[in-house]
């Protein structure tokens, strides 16, 4: 008896090719997100990217403005700016950290209020968070110096009650004005920088479910126990963003020092731009700028890692 074959079964027939038409279709449909991006990543080209490569090349030249500069990897540069100036570097860090601590401890309240107690007054609120966006920053400053003048009625009330004694031995005042002392440039940083840590934060705790709070007040949980416990824990990413935005540019900040401060209060935008304007010296001026975004880099970055908040890192 023979033995049977299994009939062999054809492979099975390719798919038919797609119309020209459909394919061009699905590639410019893929291509849309590269193109709604195109505008984004052009604006970064020339407004970050090649002024920083600019500003690259300008750090290591030598050269003179009459006779021009060249680019001769003259790294020196760094090196000798560092060590000139580091008295501001240092003054910018510390007016910038005291600065970024006192919006903390003034904006938190206040974001607080308005996510959890303002009710139907929280728009007007609002209203008068953002209302000095609408003024400039120059205006706002040269209002403090007003504000703060030897004659005004806040160094009066100051001096009669014998604050600007304690202030004075503290270094933060001299004598009986307030003007062209640290704790005007201070003051002036606060200010104007106040809505960028009021804004993260509110934004932070508005997030906060409300029923958190009832569990906790369920468990008989004190009210500050569950401010530590519950509400502080989960505004943390609006407290991180807060001070970031407060502290990155209050550290190159040169406006509250020049009109609120004296030479003794110079911070290192100050230095940056006498350099590029007053002494004409660009590469010594490129340099203290990368010196000091390397710096505030590297600050943040450790800042961020150690607040462990993970919608940041």
């Amino acid at each position: 008896m023979s033995a049977t074959t299994a009939p062999e079964t054809a492979p099975p027939a390719p798919p038919p090719a797609a119309p020209a038409g459909v394919r061009k279709a699905a590639l410019r449909k893929k291509l849309v997100p590269y193109w709604l991006l195109l505008p984004g990543i052009l604006w970064l080209v020339i407004f970050f990217a090649a002024p920083l490569v600019y500003q690259a090349s300008t750090s290591v030249q030598t050269g003179s403005l009459e006779e021009g500069f060249k680019v001769t990897w003259h790294f020196q540069t760094y090196w000798d700016a560092l060590t000139e100036y580091y008295p501001q570097f240092l003054r910018s860090v510390m007016y910038a950290a005291t600065a970024t601590v006192l919006c903390l401890l003034l904006g938190y309240p206040l974001a607080y209020l308005i996510a959890f107690r303002a009710g139907r007054w929280r728009n007007l609120v609002m209203i008068l968070v953002i209302a000095p966006f609408f003024t400039s920053f120059l205006i706002r400053t040269l209002a403090w110096k007003t504000i703060l003048s030897d004659s005004g009625p806040v160094v009066g009330v100051l001096n009669s009650l014998h604050i600007l004694d304690v202030t004075s031995q503290l270094g933060l005042t001299e004598g009986e004005r307030v003007l062209a002392t640290p704790l005007a440039v201070v003051c002036g940083l606060t200010y104007n920088f106040l809505p960028f840590m009021i804004l993260p934060l509110y934004s932070s705790l508005e997030r906060i479910d409300g029923r958190l709070h009832e569990a906790a007040g369920d468990l008989y949980a004190k009210p500050f126990t569950t401010f530590r416990k519950v509400t502080f824990p989960l505004s943390m990413p609006g407290v991180v963003a807060g001070t970031l935005l407060t502290f990155i540019p209050a550290t190159g900040d040169y406006i509250n020092a020049e009109l609120l401060g004296s030479t003794d209060q110079k911070m290192v935008g100050n230095v940056i731009q006498s350099q590029f304007l007053r002494v004409l010296d660009y590469p010594t001026a490129a340099a203290l700028s990368f010196i000091l975004m390397a710096a505030i880099l590297a600050m943040v970055t450790i800042y961020i890692r150690r607040s462990g908040t993970e919608d940041l890192v």
